[in-house]
């Protein structure tokens, strides 16, 4: 035996603790009165900005935004099929990204008992700087464990020399089109919602972030 192809796939996966957490919140507010409703709720997102705004002034949050204010109306019908005088709601979302969990849990502790104040989504994320260093060390030993493979088909072959042909994501080779699923994968435990009367006392403990690779390399082995 000559020479032979060998065809591996290497896989990896590490896991690495959430640096950030992004919580969205919405200030919410209905009536019948347009105007009323307004300024309800602008008067209800105001300090509610301001604990945001204080904790980025002490570092504990990182990043935030304020959308617009949404204003909808509704006519609904009474029991006995006749619409009623128009019942107007009006929001603000709003999302901020803190730096620590026992911040977020404080600060989830103390708005959620507000009026209007609604408390949504969490995601627990890495820095971009973390992810991208992870995902090059994930990947590089995805590469190091098809490279493994190889030489330990070569050697059962009774082949010393193993020289690298190709290398790619998971399907490029075999078929040249991407594959259903992503090479490189990243996944991180998401907070519940939480209604306005929630418990005031919350507490989060984030589950560790995933990040997988997966490549596919062909080698001759001589």
């Amino acid at each position: 035996m000559s020479e032979v192809t060998i065809t591996v796939r290497g896989e990896h996966e590490t896991r690495i603790a959430p640096e950030r957490a992004t919580i969205q919140v919405s200030v919410r507010v209905d009536g019948p009165d347009r105007a009323a409703v307004v300024d309800r709720v602008m008067r209800l997102t105001e300090p509610v900005r301001d604990s945001i705004t204080s904790r980025a002034d002490a570092g504990a949050v990182v990043d935030w935004t304020s959308k617009r204010l949404s204003v909808r109306a509704e006519r609904p019908w009474n029991t006995e099929g006749k619409r009623l005088a128009p019942l107007y709601y009006a929001s603000i979302d709003l999302t901020a990204t803190f730096t620590e969990a026992s911040d977020l849990s404080e600060w989830v502790s103390e708005v959620s008992p507000w009026d209007g104040v609604e408390l949504g989504w969490v995601d627990w994320h890495l820095t971009p700087a973390t992810r991208a260093e992870t995902e090059r060390t994930v990947a590089a030993e995805a590469v190091s464990v098809a490279v493994t493979r190889a030489e330990a088909y070569a050697g059962a072959l009774g082949l010393v020399e193993v020289t690298p042909r190709e290398i790619a994501d998971v399907g490029l080779i075999s078929s040249g089109q991407p594959s259903p699923t992503p090479p490189m994968m990243m996944k991180a435990s998401r907070g519940a919602a939480f209604a306005a009367d929630a418990t005031p006392a919350m507490e989060y403990e984030p589950e560790d972030i995933v990040i997988s690779a997966t490549v596919e390399a062909r080698f001759l082995a001589r």
